[in-house]
């Protein structure tokens, strides 16, 4: 008998020629995809290649200038989130957007809260039950009245994942989802995800981290520079291939340490103390040095790093700088004695976001240029054109805003406003986290040219290959404290988990 071959299913969403342009400029041209129900595709693409433009376009924010979307086999045209929404197409974002006031509940169903009586009164009862319904279909221990300020990165990530089942979504959208969860809540994530799957409902995953893409993806697009490239599906590609495509280059997945010969002794921080975050903190940074610091998550490092800052008060402890003992109690005094932090958060704590390029790097230093840049234009451009040229940042114009970036190039405006300051130290809090890896690439690169002049750096990293490829010396915190202080040849992948984890194995591995 003959054997038939089932077609697969039609389009849930297809997208055929869509275009975006803003003042002149194609963020979009002749973009294609097709997501399928039941289907996880994983939207590839470098910083800048048009994923978020897609993502706006397909939630409502923005309107396509040219090309037809089709949700179930119907053309449509949003004109707000809201009737995205309603259609059954909604996202899930790295930086969500919730009321931090009210409740669990509350955010899920805000805006479309059921009523009962006469006159109409919410039914709050009902609201809470649905919750709690919601919850359990996705087998998440989350308290409804919580409210959401009070809820962890990945909870409130279930709070977007629930409102979304509570509209019956039919495309769920998830941009960078996993960029600050943990390896337990990450896997909880793919079990849901697969949850979503087996529902029928269909998943665009947007992720740097390739590792994630093959865990949970059935099939792949490829944006460069705001074109589609290349899709398929992702049992017949490898990831170099996938690379290749995404970056229209091979990029070479090693880091690009640089041989040092370490100087004198920077930094010595001795018995730093804080009442709730971290303990008897000891460490030393020589000139030239590459120290990374690594730990699981709420390990203390990023607050350690945020009290050497000045950023912290209660602290105790002894900081010396070149030998010579300081007190930093604000960041002013730490520029002041040449310490740089950039930090993880860019968009709330990194830069302002409302200001062109060219003020963001040049305001820690506007006092050196001179009282309100006057006569100092020509100085401010180039200043600022030195560091975006360093750093490979991909803008239109150095006067463009830094809202209008994407995020990996809103994080290298973090990095050259900092390193405009020409300090000793900088500290590096997950540099690297949610870009692509072509500007990971860039990033890595300069790094490693900064402490090939002198610079020593702190790096702080929750990815392990970064800290192992670049770190000469790694530093593992666990619940508060140091547990080991690692060589670049002690530190294996074996070793330097062991200790991030507490295990009382680790001292009699390693000498």
């Amino acid at each position: 008998m003959p054997v038939t071959i089932a077609s697969p299913p039609a389009p849930i969403l297809q997208l055929t020629g869509v275009c975006k342009r803003f003042a002149g400029v194609i963020a979009l041209n002749d973009v294609a995809l097709t997501v399928r129900a039941g289907e996880v595709m994983a939207l590839i693409g470098e910083n800048g290649a048009g994923k978020s433009t897609l993502v706006k376009t397909l939630t409502g924010i923005y309107q396509p200038d040219g090309g037809t979307i089709r949700l179930g086999g119907e053309a449509v045209r949003f004109g707000s989130a809201q009737q995205a929404m309603r259609a059954g197409i909604t996202a899930v974002h790295q930086e969500t957007v919730m009321f931090d006031e009210l409740t669990v509940a509350e955010n899920i169903y805000i805006g479309r809260q059921p009523t009962h009586g006469f006159p109409p009164r919410v039914d709050w009862a009902r609201i809470e039950a649905e919750a709690e319904k919601l919850f359990a279909r996705l087998e998440v221990s989350l308290p409804v009245r919580a409210r959401v300020k009070d809820l962890s990165v990945a909870q409130r990530h279930f709070v977007e994942i629930a409102r979304a089942l509570s509209q019956d979504a039919r495309v769920v959208i998830m941009d960078e989802p996993t960029a600050s969860l943990s390896q337990r809540e990450i896997h909880e994530l793919y079990r849901i995800i697969a949850q979503l799957k087996a529902a029928g409902t269909a998943v665009i995953f947007i992720s740097h981290k390739f590792d994630e893409i093959f865990a949970v993806a059935d099939r792949y697009t490829v944006l460069r520079d705001g074109q589609f490239v290349a899709d398929g599906a992702l049992c017949d590609i490898s990831e170099p291939e996938l690379v290749a495509l995404m970056v229209g280059r091979a990029i070479h997945q090693t880091f690009p340490k640089l041989d040092v010969a370490l100087g004198e002794t920077v930094l010595q921080v001795h018995d730093f103390c804080h009442p709730t975050e971290f303990d008897k903190v000891s460490f030393s940074l020589k000139k030239g040095e590459i120290l990374g610091f690594y730990g699981l998550v709420g390990a203390g490092r990023s607050e350690v790093m945020q009290a050497l800052f000045g950023l912290s008060s209660g602290v105790r402890g002894k900081v010396t700088i070149d030998g010579k003992q300081v007190a930093i109690g604000c960041p002013a005094d730490a520029i002041a004695h040449g310490i740089a932090y950039v930090p993880e958060d860019r968009q709330h704590q990194g830069a302002h976001l409302s200001l062109p390029i060219l003020q963001n790097i040049t305001l820690p230093i506007l006092s050196k240029i001179g009282f309100f840049l006057r006569g100092c234009r020509a100085e401010e451009n180039a200043i600022a054109r030195f560091f975006t040229e360093q750093l490979e940042l991909k803008a239109k114009y150095l006067t463009q805003m830094v809202s209008e970036l994407s995020g990996g190039n809103q994080q290298k405006v973090v990095l050259g406003k900092w390193l405009a300051t020409a300090p000793k130290v900088i500290i590096l809090d997950e540099p690297t986290k949610g870009i692509d890896i072509g500007s990971k690439a860039a990033v890595h690169r300069f790094i490693s040219e900064l402490v090939g002049r002198g610079l020593s750096v702190i790096l702080v990293s929750s990815e392990l290959p970064e800290v192992l490829g670049m770190a000469d010396r790694v530093v593992v915190m666990h619940q508060g404290h140091i547990r080991k202080v690692f060589s670049r040849a002690q530190a294996t992948p074996e070793n330097v988990v062991a200790a991030a984890s507490g295990s009382e194995l680790l001292e009699k591995e390693v000498a």
